[in-house]
């Protein structure tokens, strides 16, 4: 009969993966470094991120780390408080979709007939549906869009692709020995639903989480920059939709457009290495893949 994996031992596989392999530890520090910048940020800089008595397009100097907007705005003090929204927004929407991915994905995946037929049928249907343009055509219906409401619409169109990746791992681990033995002892469906098979699947909950997010920072980004979203409110995606409203490329303020677009770059790279280390514990042939063999063994091997 085969045996659910010990939960006891997720934290001793993290630990033996990033001895292994060093990128999600790197990815860690990389995410960390930009939450403790947006935390941190009226410690780090003097200035507010709306403040308009400085010098115009200033290059980066010693009073002004990364320079200033056309307007006589800090970039630096925009960079760390625009990361507050942004971040914010990002993990948001994407635990409302991976949220939602749970629930849409495994629930109908379980009770089966005609529920998991319709929700399979609407699930293609949002992979069908592009994206971008779907957000663009909501938040152009949507009066006063703020972070907050871009953050729900994202969230609530971004579960499709978790959803139909956790309802096939549902439907593999419902024939599963374990979850037949709970049925078989009287469990209840929730009781198996979330006590047996949810934690067999905690790591590709998590990988979806992780690609969720990002999903969402670009996003949000994207957004921000068509002017979709509130101007007035500091993001990296704002900059953006500032730098290229006040001409920075003209007029050679490379300072206002590469910090908000490398940040974004980062943090998605960050989210991308921390994955590595998630799909090698959902994946544990990735970590045999990663154990060296012996030259004798091969020698005898061979």
């Amino acid at each position: 009969m085969m045996t659910p994996p010990h939960r006891s031992s997720r934290w001793k596989e993290w630990s033996g993966i990033i001895k292994r392999d060093k990128r999600p530890l790197v990815g860690i520090i990389i995410l960390l470094i930009f939450i403790l910048g947006a935390i941190f940020a009226p410690w780090l800089t003097p200035y507010s991120p709306s403040s308009t008595e400085f010098t115009p397009l200033a290059a980066p100097s010693w009073h002004h780390w990364l320079g200033t907007t056309s307007s006589g705005q800090d970039v630096w003090a925009q960079f760390l408080y625009g990361g507050r929204i942004s971040l914010s927004v990002g993990f948001f929407a994407g635990f409302i979709a991976t949220a939602l991915a749970v629930i849409l994905g495994m629930l109908p995946a379980y009770l089966g007939g005609w529920i998991d037929t319709v929700m399979a049928t609407f699930t293609n249907i949002m992979l069908v549906i592009p994206g971008l343009p779907l957000l663009i055509v909501i938040t152009a219906y949507v009066h006063q869009t703020g972070p907050v409401t871009i953050a729900l619409v994202i969230g609530l169109t971004g579960w499709a692709w978790g959803a139909r990746i956790l309802r096939a791992q549902t439907l593999s681990l419902a024939r599963r020995d374990f979850v037949i033995a709970a049925r078989l002892a009287g469990e209840t469906q929730w009781r198996v639903l979330i006590g047996e098979i949810l934690p067999n699947m905690l790591s590709l909950v998590v990988a979806n989480l992780v690609f969720a997010t990002i999903a969402a920072i670009l996003a949000e980004a994207s957004l921000e920059f068509l002017g979709l979203g509130n101007p007035t409110v500091i993001t990296w995606g704002t900059m953006l939709y500032w730098a290229d409203a006040g001409q920075a490329l003209l007029n050679g303020a490379w300072w206002w457009i590469v910090p908000p677009g490398l940040a974004i770059a980062l943090v998605g790279l960050s989210l991308s290495l921390i994955n590595f280390g998630v799909d090698q514990v959902s994946n544990p042939r990735l970590r045999l893949n990663k154990v060296k063999v012996p030259k004798s063994r091969k020698g005898a091997s061979s």
